[in-house]
């Protein structure tokens, strides 16, 4: 059972979306860093239950997240009362789970059997609880051996909500590559190079290669994926 609870939508910044991303981050200054959209997910614990985080428009950005029990009417029914009545009961570190699997993504999906790695309430019956928020974000892909150029307008510095370094397709970066460089498509590294690299500066150029990432999986022709935005320099 998942249960959504949508919040309130940004007009402005949804109409932002709509725009050209140059334009976008020009004409909206700081809105460009407000929600499109905040959404609530709640999911029972279960080894078949999925929770789907999803943005139509930007990126997934995650903001809270329980793993345990706060009251007793949640994910309550046909569960007797002994499973209900720690209403205290939250796993510490799952924010930071949920937070490098899904932060920068337009989807993102979880078991909840990725927060059993320990009980923070044995015999309790628990649900992951995620609040997040969808914020506009310019996607870029460069193929291997490129250079991504990462850019930004006139008093604008990049932040880096997310890059991912391999492969998750067969159809990107397929050009006159051969179906072997293509099938192995469960490849993909997050990389923490791009922020650390980029973030603050007006425009960046990053090498897209595995001697620059490390290679998850050789033999195969990757590419690297980024999610950013562009703000005011002087904007906290």
């Amino acid at each position: 059972l998942t249960l959504r609870f949508p919040f309130c939508v940004s007009v402005l910044a949804a109409t932002c979306v709509l725009m050209t991303s140059d334009n976008c981050f020009a004409r909206a200054g700081p809105l460009a860093l407000f929600p499109v959209s905040t959404e609530r997910v709640i999911t029972c614990d279960s080894l078949d239950n999925v929770q789907r985080l999803s943005c139509e428009n930007g990126v997934i950005i995650v903001q809270s997240v329980l793993y345990g029990r706060t009251d007793a009417e949640t994910c309550s029914e046909g569960r007797p009362a002994e499973q209900l009545k720690n209403t205290q009961c939250s796993q510490v570190g799952a924010l930071k789970v949920v937070k490098s699997r899904c932060d920068g993504q337009k989807v993102c999906e979880i078991n909840t059997n990725l927060f059993r790695t320990s009980d923070p309430c044995y015999g309790i019956y628990k649900y992951v609880d995620t609040t997040y928020a969808c914020f506009p974000a310019i996607h870029s892909v460069t193929c291997e051996d490129s250079l991504a150029n990462l850019q930004c307008g006139e008093g604008q510095v990049l932040l880096i909500h997310r890059a991912d370094y391999g492969r998750r397709d067969a159809t990107t970066c397929s050009f006159n590559r051969p179906a072997s460089q293509l099938q192995n498509v469960q490849c993909s590294k997050q990389i923490n190079k791009v922020a650390e690299s980029c973030n603050g500066k007006s425009s960046c150029t990053v090498k897209v290669s595995g001697s620059v990432f490390g290679d998850p999986c050789y033999g195969t022709y990757k590419y690297l994926e980024v999610a950013y935005s562009c703000h005011f320099a002087d904007e906290s």
